[in-house]
């Protein structure tokens, strides 16, 4: 079920792989995450609030074929980056997302 509605917002692009490098319906059931946002080049989300109050997260595909991670907060209509990390490998992706956030994307 979870699948499908995912994929139905999510398309065949460098979203799709985010997410399934993120650890696909297992990351969404671990984390929470809700209110995915897809481009051509990145993956946004909204999660329940995490430590240092980051609601938001948007990871993007950059020029280096490294991943831009950025960790906000939303609060009604104000957005607030509240720490931004660049230059990821794949291979740190879930790693730099866990340690920012506090939460698992596996158990």
């Amino acid at each position: 079920m979870i699948e499908s509605i995912v994929n139905k917002y999510l398309s065949e692009s460098v979203s799709k792989e985010i997410y399934d490098q993120l650890g696909g319906n297992k990351f969404i059931s671990m984390t929470g995450a809700k209110n995915l946002i897809s481009s051509d080049k990145s993956l946004s989300m909204r999660l329940p609030k995490t430590k240092n109050g980051i609601n938001y997260v948007k990871i993007s595909l950059n020029s280096s074929d490294t991943y831009d991670l950025e960790f906000g907060r939303v609060s009604g209509l104000e957005y607030k980056v509240k720490k931004t990390v660049k230059d990821v490998y794949v291979n740190n992706l879930i790693h730099v997302f866990e340690k920012e956030t506090g939460l698992y994307t596996s158990l």
